[in-house]
């Protein structure tokens, strides 16, 4: 087997990947706006090359158009993107709890366990930040116990959506609580093993967390 080059310019294209899809989502590029690619070279301080490989990889997910002869435009991420998102996610994700009670182990509630106990004092303090990491590391400890690879690689493939999302959630500090309460209930469903109350607990984490994400609409 041949050995893995890594180049640096691909791991600077999949940062300003980052840049760019968060711009676009949290509507910062207008829908329709000309990303133009020497000026945002410009203001990232990089060569052209990754920000050529960033537009491809947006292309790819639908974020920017290219017309060829006028260059690239922001297709945005409107309501209905989130929502379609949500919808995915919540079928997956009560698949997930299902799987999880199946497989799961102590050592799974004990770590499951000691993540709800760290978002409870992130809520507490209000450290939004640390709180969106924590958020997110207690959903991947879920996938992880499903021994799914292909349950695993469906959720991360929106996980970057959603992480983008879920901060604007937690920025509203009212959020905080209820939040927390949701996966409480999702937690206490998994050790008591009930499948049934767990999707419902899942369902309503999910239908609420597309209301709190669609109030940017409003």
């Amino acid at each position: 087997m041949t050995d893995l080059v890594l180049k640096g310019e691909s791991s600077l294209a999949d940062e300003i990947v980052q840049i760019l899809r968060g711009r676009i989502i949290n509507g910062d590029y207008a829908i329709g706006e000309k990303l133009v690619e020497n000026r945002i070279a410009e203001e990232l301080k990089v060569s052209r090359t990754p920000v050529r490989e960033a537009f491809k990889q947006l292309t790819k997910e639908n974020l920017i158009e290219y017309i060829p002869n006028k260059g690239c435009f922001a297709k945005g991420f409107e309501q209905s993107d989130l929502l379609d998102i949500y919808a995915v996610r919540n079928a997956v994700e009560q698949l997930a709890v299902e799987w999880a009670i199946k497989n799961k182990t102590e050592e799974d509630m004990e770590k499951l366990r000691e993540q709800l106990d760290v978002m409870k004092l992130y809520t507490e303090k209000e450290m939004v930040e640390n709180l969106v990491i924590a958020d997110e590391e207690f959903n991947k400890l879920i996938y992880q116990m499903t021994r799914s690879r292909f349950i695993m690689q469906a959720l991360m493939s929106y996980q970057e959506y959603i992480d983008l999302a879920r901060q604007g959630i937690l920025a509203r500090k009212e959020n905080l609580g209820k939040i927390l309460s949701e996966h409480t209930l999702i937690y206490e469903a998994i050790e008591a093993g009930n499948v049934s109350a767990a999707k419902k607990a899942v369902e309503k984490h999910l239908k609420n967390s597309a209301k709190r994400a669609a109030e940017r609409w409003l």
